[in-house]
């Protein structure tokens, strides 16, 4: 009796961990997913002005940086690293401040990030509430930012081609 309650108890904690492996190689796969974007690309915002957009891995492969490079403020930067099992991003926006977001959804497509605080935000000051990355394929990818101030959402996408 007391060998079956060990094997209970063993599979019981393999169980467990598997469970726990799962839940963090999500956040590590959305990772890898971004880190795939590594590289150029260009396109147009949704008013047709075109943006180009890079990505480039830095810190060991510990962090991915996005650069967006736009007509003047729309020049931004966005840092995304894992915190332990929870995947981050920092964004240096062209509003002056710094919306920190952590991963909200993935599918193996797409990442989603939902703001969860951030610097020089005062009370109803407009930030990058959420971002979504799409990539339907190895050369094709979309960005969909979106801006909120005094409780309104302004939406900005991104269509993109990898740059050959």
């Amino acid at each position: 009796m007391k060998a079956i309650r060990n094997i209970a108890t063993v599979a019981t904690l393999i169980v467990l961990c598997a469970s726990l492996a799962g839940a963090q190689s999500d956040a590590h796969k959305s990772f890898d997913l971004l880190k795939g974007m590594e590289g150029n690309w260009a396109g147009k915002n949704q008013q047709g002005q075109t943006v180009q957009v890079s990505f480039r891995l830095t810190a060991g492969g510990s962090a991915l940086m996005s650069e967006i490079h736009g007509h003047g403020p729309e020049n931004m930067i966005t840092m995304f690293h894992m915190d332990g099992d929870r995947l981050l991003m920092t964004h240096y926006c062209g509003a002056g401040n710094q919306p920190r977001m952590k991963l909200v959804s993935s599918d193996g497509k797409s990442v989603g990030f939902e703001f969860f605080d951030g610097t020089n935000i005062g009370p109803g000051d407009g930030h990058m509430q959420h971002v979504t990355f799409s990539q339907p394929d190895a050369d094709h990818q979309t960005e969909e930012w979106v801006f909120l101030a005094h409780g309104k959402e302004m939406k900005e996408l991104f269509t993109l081609e990898r740059a050959k």
